[in-house]
């Protein structure tokens, strides 16, 4: 396969110098004809924030819609529905990649916190339903109403002992959501009792930092913890200690987990130590495939090492300080990890045998 030089590359050999002139002007893929020296240019819209961001979530059904977790104890709602659809436009304001800071109310801000928080989620079920959760434990729910705005209820759920790190909607029931928590723990509660969770179990000898709702097999749950581990739990059978699947892999904590949209058994986490991990959990290690392969080679250099685990996929590094991924909802594979200095968007290649399978 050949391989594209890169823009504005200064291979000096024959060939290249013949078609030069064939290769000052690059057909993008979007059809616009640009200079081979150009660089590419990020199109970027800003919207002025009270506070430092520590969350943002966007509707599932309004994606225009965004809810922001502020450092100041303020949760945000936004309308940027303006902005998106000045990106896709591709106007001259944004094609410099250095618009100005715009300016805006949020639909809504709710004080009611007394503290910050970093847990937020929106109901995959209830068009606008939101819950909240602060550090110090309680956590909010926010039902739409008439114009655009929000009733928050006055009365917390309140069960944790500490922190509300992350929340999820169950993906099948409307009233139903996850917590979890700094106390190890993870409960799943029901909207319409606030005085104790439906269910409180011992997840975890450290934090519990994040948690993700399987949407395609909606008794599954993961988590990561701040001792590197993360954990597969069957809601059908949930008490300590009964989680189905146990990974330490990571030597830092577990910043971010979520299981793929378009395979049942794939989950993907984030951490502390600069990786980010792809796992199939349908996969086990079959030693007469690895004897099989190894006979097929002139050296045998395909032993895989033993305390590596059969169910890890694929590895990605070279980011620094790893915060989020999330998978893409429509193509599969595609992938995006932010991080303290930038983000990514790749797609691993060996993924492609799980959509063929």
């Amino acid at each position: 396969m050949k391989r594209k030089q890169p823009l504005g590359g200064n291979d000096e050999s024959e060939s290249d110098s013949d078609s030069s002139d064939e290769d000052e002007d690059i057909t993008t893929e979007v059809g616009a004809i640009q200079p081979a020296s150009k660089n590419p240019v990020l199109q970027v819209r800003m919207v002025a924030h009270q506070g430092c961001v520590n969350r943002i979530r966007a509707m599932q059904q309004q994606p225009q819609i965004v809810a922001t977790w502020a450092d100041t104890g303020y949760v945000q709602v936004w309308d940027v529905g303006v902005h998106i659809r000045s990106l896709s436009s591709g106007s001259a304001e944004t094609s410099t990649g250095l618009s100005s800071i715009v300016r805006q109310a949020p639909l809504q801000i709710f004080t009611g916190h007394k503290e910050e928080g970093f847990a937020l989620d929106w109901s995959p079920l209830v068009p606008g339903r939101l819950v909240t959760g602060d550090c110090k434990s309680f956590i909010y729910l926010w039902e739409p109403s008439e114009g655009g705005r929000w009733n928050v209820e006055n009365t917390p759920f309140s069960g944790h002992k500490s922190s509300v790190e992350d929340l999820q909607w169950s993906p099948t029931e409307a009233s139903v959501f996850a917590s979890c928590s700094i106390d190890g723990t993870i409960a799943i509660w029901d909207v319409r009792s606030r005085t104790q969770a439906a269910i409180s179990v011992k997840a975890h000898d450290a934090d519990v930092n994040v948690i993700s709702w399987n949407r395609l097999a909606s008794c599954m749950i993961a988590s990561g913890s701040d001792d590197g581990i993360f954990r597969i739990w069957d809601l059908r059978s949930f008490k300590d200690d009964s989680f189905i699947a146990h990974f330490k892999y990571h030597n830092a904590p577990i910043t971010s987990i979520e299981w793929s949209p378009h395979e049942a058994s794939t989950v993907a986490a984030t951490s502390a130590d600069n990786q980010l991990t792809i796992w199939d959990l349908s996969l086990e290690r079959d030693a007469e495939e690895e004897a099989a392969y190894q006979a097929q080679l002139e050296q045998k250099q395909a032993e895989a090492p033993e305390d590596l685990p059969p169910q890890l996929l694929f590895v990605h590094q070279g980011q620094k300080n790893l915060k989020e991924l999330h998978w893409h909802p429509q193509i599969h594979g595609l992938m995006v990890a932010t991080s303290g200095d930038g983000f990514n968007v790749f797609r691993p290649s060996n993924l492609d045998n799980l959509a063929a399978s």
